[in-house]
């Protein structure tokens, strides 16, 4: 199964932008994610390409499967799913705010642009987990559009996104990897693909997909075959190329970007969130 990579959104997200500004509630459902919204901001994104909050969860040990069922049983009508988590001792509320956002995030990146020819609302419809975090459309977006920028730096290796993840056997002499890049590199057998591996490990989606990607570029992973011309060629031991730096800038390393402030809010909640999150996930 392959990571769906959505075109690029308008320069108005339309739906999105028009219900916020309508401080709606409810349901916003389209073909690859749905949004749940209060007084217009986004508090739950649910999709099939990501790994959801329960994958996280249940991958690192916090919640076992018979935890998240007994927490969706007991929400009720007030949909207390995430007060039972964290009452019943399985995570902090801290730890609980953090896995949220990564998947918050990651539903959303795969799940934006809203087609307004396929997307429905349901006024009033709230989720069983209830509110952990709230996001506004505008920083959600903004986020999604930071996170497409840094995909697009490795586009010459997208032919990787779809495919099984074939490490490179011995691998390059020298070539660096990050720890997680390490992690993803032992756990590929061949057979699974960017996506299957997010979700075995418990990883963010499009994390997973910009470290194959680099790894592609780096000579640790195998490019699938494909027309001539179709992927990039390298002289043996040469560098990827990457975009020249702007004036004064620090070009950044060509196998591993710097950390994004995938926020600009004025909240200082979720912007600590954002980076506390963008910390653990780089250096896991």
């Amino acid at each position: 199964m392959g990571l769906p990579i959505p075109d690029r959104p308008p320069a108005s997200a339309g739906l999105l932008d028009r219900y916020a500004a309508e401080h709606v509630t409810g349901a916003l459902r389209s073909p690859h994610g749905c949004f749940y919204l209060l007084d217009g901001a986004v508090y739950c994104v649910e999709g099939g390409t990501a790994p959801g909050l329960d994958a996280r969860l249940r991958v690192s040990g916090k919640v076992p499967a018979h935890g998240w069922e007994a927490a969706r049983t007991t929400a009720g009508p007030h949909h207390a799913g995430a007060r039972y988590l964290v009452s019943e001792g399985w995570l902090t509320q801290g730890e609980l705010e953090l896995c949220h956002l990564a998947a918050l995030l990651d539903a959303a990146f795969f799940a934006l642009p809203l087609p307004p020819e396929s997307t429905s609302f349901t006024p009033g419809t709230a989720h069983w987990l209830g509110v952990v975090r709230r996001v506004s459309a505008a920083a959600l977006q903004r986020a999604t559009a930071h996170r497409r920028a840094l995909l697009d730096r490795w586009q010459p290796w997208a032919a990787v996104d779809t495919c099984p993840v074939v490490p490179v056997d011995p691998p390059r002499s020298g070539a660096p990897a990050t720890g997680r890049q390490r992690r993803l590199l032992a756990s590929a057998d061949g057979r699974s693909t960017p996506y299957e591996l997010a979700r075995a490990l418990g990883l963010s989606a499009f994390v997973t997909l910009l470290d194959i990607r680099r790894l592609a570029a780096a000579g640790l992973v195998h490019l699938p075959r494909g027309p001539a011309g179709a992927l990039p060629r390298r002289r043996p031991g040469a560098r990827p190329a990457e975009r020249p730096a702007a004036s004064g800038e620090r070009p950044a390393p060509t196998w591993q970007l710097p950390v994004p402030e995938l926020f600009e809010t004025a909240d200082p909640d979720i912007a600590l969130l954002v980076r506390l999150r963008t910390a653990l996930e780089e250096n896991l």
